[in-house]
């Protein structure tokens, strides 16, 4: 059996996705779909960026979203057996939703050009930060989190050795010095826009709600895998909460890949640009096989990779 995953923000880069565009009808429709529901330009973002635009948040949010769909649509046909599961790293969340026919892609694509414009929005210029913390245990990680006055917070639990923080600016760097002390072999400060995941994003998370009630969500044909709880759902009112509460609540992707070894998954087959998620993987449990989508050229290997974890 196999799990299909789905990249966050972070995995963008000019060209993803149009080598499938080009040899396959498929992945033509879902971009030229995508493009429609963004009002047009999309596709020439993702051809030729430039890349200081497609790295704004409400552009780098539908661009990722589109280009992993039309991968996929090339890549489903052709998979040897259903997908087990699916899931998403933030917000991978809603391309997992699109496959897994939970959420009409023109409507994924409208909510997270909102989504990410709502991102940015919710805190001023400057005002938040974000870090990556490695080589130190997350639960030290939150510890020290919670003794430092100020907004700080784990924002994404992406490996044993990975923990990302986000909050106010003070506070994150207050943060580092003391993870730094405490042992931690690196402390990265990510350039990003906001502080994603985290109590500051409480603005944005109320001003999508309307936006999740009014788009066309509807049963799962295969249940995603929730990064707030790591629990599987497949009814549109859970899809809806679930994606809600996301704004602020903590990316909980070690949890997550364990749940879908645990549903009995053989292979994580990543879809989308970059191999972020595959290296997480590999840093979560060395023993789950991993496989890649990011261009043509990985498609029959990976596609022979599902074909031994289906048989």
């Amino acid at each position: 059996m196999l799990a299909v995953v789905f990249p966050g923000q972070g995995s963008q880069a000019i060209g993803m996705a149009m080598d499938f565009v080009r040899a396959h009808a498929e992945a033509r429709a879902a971009i030229d779909e995508a493009d429609a529901a963004f009002g047009g330009g999309l596709r020439q973002l993702l051809e030729s960026g430039p890349e200081s635009e497609l790295a704004r948040t409400e552009i780098t949010q539908p661009a990722i979203l589109a280009a992993s769909i039309a991968i996929w649509r090339v890549v489903e046909p052709r998979l040897p057996c259903q997908p087990l599961l699916f899931a998403g790293h933030s917000l991978g969340e809603y391309s997992a939703l699109v496959a897994s026919g939970g959420l009409p892609l023109a409507d994924a694509i409208r909510l997270v050009r909102r989504r990410g414009a709502l991102m940015q929005e919710a805190v001023p210029a400057g005002e938040g930060a974000m870090a990556a913390v490695v080589g130190l245990d997350p639960a030290e990680v939150a510890r020290i989190c919670a003794e430092v006055d100020g907004v700080v917070a784990p924002a994404n639990f992406n490996s044993p050795v990975q923990t990302v923080i986000a909050g106010r600016h003070a506070a994150v760097s207050t943060a580092c010095e003391r993870m730094t002390a405490a042992g931690a072999k690196r402390v990265v400060a990510l350039d990003v826009s906001a502080p994603f995941h985290c109590e500051l994003m409480a603005p944005a998370m109320e001003k999508l709600a309307p936006e999740l009630e009014a788009a066309r969500f509807s049963a799962l044909r295969i249940p995603v895998v929730s990064n707030v709880d790591a629990e599987p759902y497949a009814d549109a009112a859970t899809a809806r909460s679930r994606l809600r509460e996301q704004v602020c609540a903590p990316v909980r992707w070690v949890d997550c890949v364990k749940r879908l070894m645990s549903a009995g998954a053989k292979l994580e087959l990543e879809v989308g640009p970059g191999k972020v998620l595959s290296g997480l993987a590999a840093k979560i449990d060395r023993s789950f096989a991993r496989a890649n989508v990011e261009k043509l050229e990985d498609l029959d290997p990976a596609l022979a990779r599902a074909a031994e974890a289906c048989a």
